[in-house]
């Protein structure tokens, strides 16, 4: 019964910040690595950012943000998140939440949520 539910997507106009919230129930949060992934049609889903399972001391994120994102998780609340900012039209995607545990023998993901960067 494992359930990863993403929100916070929308519609938002070039420059500006949106943050997502993926809150999992059905695994043991602390102990696992958490991840935000995105995809459009006709392109594989890619990284775009991870934090790592426990206290969360360690995060990476993908080429493409060129740190204008930020991962973090809030162990106690069972919840990850995504803060955005200056946003790009090509920032456009479907953002998908990931749960892998240690070792990668469980790997979860969520149904995503649309994030459209449009004027």
């Amino acid at each position: 019964q494992v359930q990863l539910v993403e929100s916070g997507g929308g519609l938002v106009q070039p420059g500006g910040s949106l943050r997502l919230s993926c809150a999992a129930s059905g695994i043991a949060f602390t102990f696992y690595d958490m991840g935000w992934y995105r995809q459009v049609p006709g392109k594989q889903r890619e990284l775009v950012a991870t934090i790592n399972a426990g206290s969360g001391s360690t995060t990476r994120y993908g080429d493409s943000v060129g740190g204008r994102f930020i991962i973090s998780r809030d162990n106690a609340r069972n919840t990850v998140y995504l803060q955005m900012q200056s946003l790009k039209p090509e920032d456009t995607a479907v953002y998908y939440c990931n749960a892998r545990s240690i070792g990668g023998r469980r790997d979860d993901w969520g149904q995503g949520t649309q994030v459209t960067v449009s004027s």
